[in-house]
């Protein structure tokens, strides 16, 4: 029995090792020039993070409607929201309401420390970039299912250029792990294989392109 004891902590720490120095691997903290660097809030509350929400809707509604994109549902992510808890929501632009949320990556040269997050829309930055996009056309990639995505705005206009995608990867769980945190992309939006299934459900079925809108 002691024996047993001893085997299983030393298994327990060899895992805790590995989620550190593989599943999480630290990045230079070199910072690339022309970035936005913004001090994370930690504090926030669940009432903040739905107030952002629906500040963002109300524009995202009226730019859906001007630019023949749908005004039915919209995907928003909000950084302010540390990784390991949902930050991209499905919402309903017609119900002012969420429908459906999930983890999503940020980009290794966004997560510099653990006090600041880069956004830069340089390519080779692998970081994220903020602004809002157009979901395209699926395509199978590296990672599987994939959805191309255009930047619309100055902030993200070399989305394209840069292979940023919206596509799904073993390493993101499908449940909140916070507080620790989850794996990193290059600057995609990443999600787990369940809820880019989820998220195909309203791509595929949606007469006009959806918008995603990452924001901080």
């Amino acid at each position: 029995m002691k024996l047993f004891t001893i085997v299983f902590l030393l298994l327990a720490a060899s895992a805790a090792s590995a989620y550190f120095f593989w599943y999480k691997p630290k990045f230079s903290h070199h910072r690339p020039c022309n970035t936005i660097a913004v001090t994370k809030n930690e504090g926030h509350t669940n009432e903040a993070a739905i107030l952002r929400l629906k500040q963002k809707a109300g524009p995202l509604r009226s730019y859906a409607d001007k630019n023949n994109y749908s005004s039915k549902h919209c995907f928003l992510v909000d950084m302010k929201i540390q990784s390991g808890r949902y930050r991209f929501f499905v919402y309903n632009l017609e119900a002012d309401s969420i429908e459906t949320a999930g983890l999503v990556t940020h980009g290794s040269g966004s997560g510099i420390d653990a006090e600041q997050l880069i956004f830069s829309n340089i390519p080779n930055s692998n970081s994220t970039s903020l602004g809002k996009y157009k979901v395209g056309r699926s395509y199978m990639g590296k990672f599987g299912l994939a959805y191309k995505l255009h930047g619309l705005d100055n902030s993200n206009n070399k989305a394209f250029e840069r292979f940023v995608v919206l596509h799904a990867h073993s390493c993101v769980p499908n449940e909140e792990i916070s507080p620790l945190p989850i794996c990193e992309s290059r600057g995609c939006p990443t999600v787990a294989p369940a809820f880019l299934t989820k998220l195909k459900a309203y791509i595929d079925t949606s007469p006009h392109p959806v918008l995603l809108w990452i924001y901080y």
